[in-house]
Order: C-alpha cells, then structure tokens, then sequence
C-alpha cells in the first residue's frame, strides 16, 4: 500500500508540472494571436483577459496528451532511478505499479469532468462574447427555454428577435412564429406573427403573416396588415443555427441532460449533445487508457535512445487513438454510427491496446 501512494504521488507531481507548462505554453501562444488581432482595439489587460478565458478550452482537449507525457516522465524517472526495477525484484509485476497512478487518473478524470467541464463552458461563453463586443461584431443568438425557441439576428439594419414554439429537425423551418424588429437605435419597429418560417438563402419565408406597425402616434392593431407569404431578410443560415446548439462544449456537463430534453421538444436533433455527453462519461476511462500507453512504451527502457523512441512511440499512438476518438464522434453524430457505441468503445479499445502491449513487454 506504501509502494501505489509513493507511485501515486510521484505521477501526480508530474502531471502538475505537465500541466502547468502546457498553460503556460497555450497561454503564451494564444496571447500572441491575440494581441495580433486586438492589439490596435483594446489594451494589454484586455487582451490578457481574453487569453485567459480562452485558455481552458484549448487546455480541455490536450488532456489526453499531457496525461500520456505525465506517464512516460514519471516511469522514465523510476526507470533511471532503478525504483522500478527494485519493486520488480520484490515480486511485484508492471500492473501493480500502475496501480496508484491509475487511481489518480480516475480521480482527476472525475474532477475534469464534473469540476472542470463546467468552467471551461462559462469561460468560453464569456470569451466569444467579450470577444464579440470588442471586434464590434453583431453575433446571431440562439436559446433554448420552457417557452420556445428563442433567435435574434442582426445586421446594419437593426435587430430581430424571434420566438417559435418549435422547429424542424436542422432548424430550417420555424412554427408559432413571433417576430419583432428593431432600428438601428434599438427602438421598436414592426411586430410579425407567422403559422411557420422557411429559412431560404437569405430570407424566412413566412406563411399566414399578420404584421403590426410599432411606430409612435400610430394605432398598431388598426394599420395590421395580414398577408399570404412575407420575405423578411436574415443573416442566419441553417449551418449556423446548428453550430449554435450543435457546439455542446459551450454547455456545462450538469446542464447537457436539461439541454437534450430542450433541444427533443422544439424538434431539433439532440444526437450531437447526446454523443458529447456520454462521450465525456467515458473520458476518465480514455485518460486512463492514456496512462497505461504511455507507461507500456517507457517502463522497461533505461538507454537514452530507448526512452526517447518509447516516447515518441506513445505520443504518436495517442494522437491516433485520439483522431479515432474523434472520428467515431463524428460519425455518431451523421447517425452512422450509435452513440453508446462511438462514446465508449474508442475508450476500451484503447484501454486493451494499453494492457495488451504492457503485458507482451511484461512477458518479453
């Protein structure tokens, strides 16, 4: 028990270190890009700021990366240390030794998950938004909540916000539609309620349309009008309207089962939210499969050229499960494949690929 809390906090004191250089690292490249692109607009702490909320996000997804590098770093230190081959030499095989560095994944891939996930959603809402305001942007925003479908678009013209009660599938036709636009200067300007919308090019065709003046000194339900069909012009294309419910990492791990149900009512497809969700259930499982990998490659090499070939070997392999990972996402998420499925057999395949190559080294 000594031995897996020794081999426990030695990985764990890598993983910190790992970690910690890749922020900095992420931090540092993002912050040049950024200054690049806003340095002429905002100050310094402001660019720093936005850098700070971006981070996060990019830091999320290398966390595959930085848990193979922790295990092969902290594997190469025992190995050069003779501490592995000491706990060999009391009987103990290259399973046990991973016990405790195991555990720790387990636990942090708990604590990414639950803990992290949900602030790395708020802090990138928070970026695309400063970031937005900044570049003076006029961003199209799209909600879901118990009354509706809720859009607003904008453009030079002004703003249109727009309720519907429900949608199609992909987001291209909207039904129990209610409009209202905006000058410019925010003031109201015409009210349009609609049976359905049809997003087509550059415009909602609206059908049954009953359209009230909002203008001051004006009677608005005495000058309504009531037409067959209306084109109004919109800046939003359906892959937009996908984008903003189809990126579920803008959506924090305990709001994604609130946020499939939303999605199911108004009639648009929750696969990808539904893919991403058990996807991140499965993660600690994948980082585990990580460790195992870079452990395999780096446990029984003590020769400098042995290590470094251990090494890239792991890291390669890690990048390949990952695009694979990613692959089976997609394809879950075009229905090609299930969801239970493309969530978790990448994990397990990954898993038995680690204890596969650990046991034949073992063996060897």
């Amino acid at each position: 028990m000594i031995l897996h809390f020794y081999f426990a906090r030695r990985f764990t004191a890598f993983f910190i270190r790992v970690f910690v250089l890749f922020f900095l690292f992420l931090f540092l490249f993002d912050l040049v890009s950024q200054l690049r692109s806003f340095s002429s607009i905002i100050s310094f702490r402001e660019v720093f700021i936005l850098t700070l909320l971006n981070t996060p996000e990019v830091l999320y997804q290398m966390m595959p990366l930085i848990m193979i590098i922790s295990a092969a770093a902290v594997y190469i230190s025992l190995s050069r240390s003779n501490e592995l081959v000491i706990s060999r030499n009391t009987g103990r095989s290259a399973m046990q030794a991973l016990i405790g560095p195991m555990v720790v994944t387990i636990f942090l891939g708990g604590m990414l998950v639950t803990v992290f996930n949900p602030i790395v959603s708020a802090t990138s809402a928070l970026y695309l938004d400063l970031k937005d305001s900044y570049s003076n942007q006029r961003r199209s925003v799209i909600s879901i909540g118990a009354e509706g479908l809720w859009l607003r678009q904008g453009n030079e013209n002004g703003q249109t916000v727009i309720r519907a009660e429900r949608a199609n599938f992909d987001g291209s036709v909207l039904y129990g539609v209610s409009m209202l636009e905006h000058h410019p200067d925010g003031g109201p300007k015409r009210r349009i309620e609609a049976n359905s919308a049809s997003l087509q090019g550059s415009e909602w065709w609206l059908n049954k349309t009953k359209v009230w003046p909002l203008i001051s000194g004006i009677n608005a339900e005495e000058n309504a009008r009531e037409h067959e069909w209306l084109r109004v012009p919109s800046n939003l294309t359906t892959d937009q309207i996908q984008d903003r419910f189809g990126k579920p990492s803008t959506v924090s791990f305990w709001a994604l089962p609130v946020m499939i149900n939303q999605l199911k009512s108004a009639g648009f497809s929750a696969r990808r939210h539904e893919v991403w969700y058990q996807t991140e259930i499965a993660r600690p499982l994948f980082l585990v499969a990580m460790v195992l990998i870079g452990a395999a490659f780096t446990m029984g090499h003590s020769r400098q050229r042995s290590m470094g070939l251990g090494v890239l070997m792991a890291i390669l392999l890690g990048f390949g499960l990952f695009y694979v990972r990613n692959f089976a996402q997609i394809l879950a998420e075009n229905g090609q494949l299930p969801v239970t499925l493309a969530a978790w057999a990448p994990p397990l395949a990954a898993l038995f690929l680690g204890l596969g190559i650990l046991f034949q080294a073992e063996g060897g």
